[in-house]
């Protein structure tokens, strides 16, 4: 689907959203060989993320199944977790998973494995500055959609 940020490409099966990547994305998904187009499946998704480019949705409410090892899964929780319109740092999402500091750098790397970019918010992680940092799919888009949620200020 055509969207403010570029092409999104939706994967997955009757059962729920396995994937959402944007055009250039680091790691994100790519159509393969032997894919079937199923658009019906994606109606609602698409839908929904309309509506929120439209400043419209804040909340997704989508049945998602994406693949992932349970300390991957614990982190992006905690993503679903994070209101629109507000932001986290690494070492918070950390300590709500009951990590130690020290476990900044996995749960960095399993919020950067997240296959649900924008409904599975990982845009709304910060550094521990409040800095924008890491997002697979650049950080000039993360700063369109924090700038969206009114957590960042609009760009003159």
């Amino acid at each position: 689907m055509a969207s403010p940020l570029g092409e999104i490409l939706l994967t997955g099966d009757e059962s729920g959203l396995s994937s959402l990547s944007l055009s250039d994305q680091k790691g994100g998904q790519s159509v393969q060989s032997g894919w079937i187009a199923e658009p019906a499946l994606f109606t609602e998704a698409q839908r929904q993320l309309t509506a929120y480019f439209a400043g419209e949705l804040t909340r997704f409410q989508l049945d998602l199944r994406p693949a992932g090892t349970e300390f991957r899964r614990r982190v992006w929780e905690v993503l679903d977790t994070v209101p629109y319109g507000e932001t986290v740092t690494y070492g918070e999402v950390a300590a709500r998973i009951g990590a130690s500091r020290a476990a900044v750098r996995a749960v960095g790397g399993a919020i950067g494995a997240n296959p649900l970019l924008i409904v599975r918010p990982c845009h709304r992680v910060l550094g521990a500055d409040g800095g924008l940092t890491g997002y697979a799919a650049g950080l000039d888009r993360k700063r369109r959609l924090l700038t969206l949620e009114g957590s960042l200020p609009m760009r003159p």
